[in-house]
């Protein structure tokens, strides 16, 4: 195993970036909508008027021809938003190697620094990073931008191959500050989730009787004056689960903008999935090594707000 310090990057990117292209192969549900209606109810961050400006600015293609906004589609069309450079947030330009041999590699992602490209972030990534010390790096998982701890990478497609058929076998344990405290020492919850309404994005992960079964089993390791540090251990792998699961029993993780007591988005103002303010940290994860077919265990050390004194 390999743990050298911290390893350097550049400083955060404030230049624009180079941009990006976003390609909708259309189906079913396309049909009879003019372009300006399908690209404002598919991307509902922005307004239709805000992309009429932008389908008249010559951003956005369709079938390769510049659309205008009034054509009717059919399923089969291709659209294509090609969006312009823009400046990210800065986020934190650092990572700690865990492990590295000839088949994976393992790091510590910092809180604050998206696994991959998305919610406005296409540079300023772990991916990005590690990329530039090694090309062929493929992420077998992601962590939420605000989620520090352990994430591993392939190096070549039969790794990849190999760890996503064997993931559901491996072992996922968890940090979370979490709001309140407790009156169990353990909770083993299996709150379903699934999609719930969103006043911002439409549709949000969160707790959903008619949702997919989910387990999370929460241990207190610490409690404070007003706040808990639980030990999670992860079961299943849905969407924010862990988020979703502490608040689902009372305690949703202190600072989250997005989720309330009862595992729902926030009724007042909610935030979105990946606006940070909470603390979570991936601090082990076992498996098996695709090589040596044998036990593997690596853990990455917590943020200081989880530390236990």
């Amino acid at each position: 195993m390999n743990q050298p310090p911290k390893q350097p990057h550049p400083a955060p990117i404030s230049e624009t970036n180079q941009g990006y292209s976003y390609r909708l192969n259309l189906g079913p549900d396309a049909r009879g909508e003019s372009t300006l209606l399908h690209l404002a109810r598919v991307f509902n961050h922005s307004s239709p008027a805000q992309w009429q400006h932008r389908l008249n600015a010559g951003e956005v293609l369709l079938d390769n021809i510049p659309a205008t906004g009034k054509e009717i589609l059919k399923p089969g069309n291709i659209l294509i938003w090609n969006r312009p450079g823009w400046v990210e947030a800065e986020t934190p330009q650092t990572f700690t190697l865990l492990h590295s041999d000839e088949h994976l590699l393992a790091v510590d992602k910092p809180s604050g620094l998206p696994t991959l490209p998305g919610g406005g972030f296409y540079q300023n990534t772990l991916l990005n990073l590690v990329r530039k010390q090694f090309p062929q790096a493929c992420p077998l998982h992601r962590l939420g931008r605000a989620t520090s701890g352990v994430v591993l990478f392939a190096l070549d497609s039969a790794t990849a191959s190999f760890m996503l058929k064997s993931w559901p076998l491996s072992q996922k344990q968890y940090l979370a500050l979490a709001s309140g405290v407790p009156t169990k020492n353990t909770y083993d919850i299996q709150t379903p989730i699934g999609e719930c309404d969103h006043p911002r994005l439409g549709k949000v992960f969160a707790a959903n009787p008619q949702g997919k079964s989910a387990r999370s089993v929460a241990r207190v390791v610490q409690k404070r004056s007003n706040t808990t540090v639980f030990e999670v251990d992860l079961h299943t792998g849905r969407p924010h689960q862990i988020r979703i699961h502490l608040a689902s029993i009372g305690h949703p993780l202190e600072g989250d903008p997005l989720y309330a007591p009862g595992g729902l988005p926030k009724t007042d103002h909610p935030g979105l999935p990946g606006d940070p303010g909470y603390w979570l940290h991936a601090q082990r994860i076992t498996f098996t090594h695709p090589a040596s077919n044998k036990s593997m265990e690596l853990t990455a050390p917590p943020p200081d707000i989880l530390r236990l004194a």
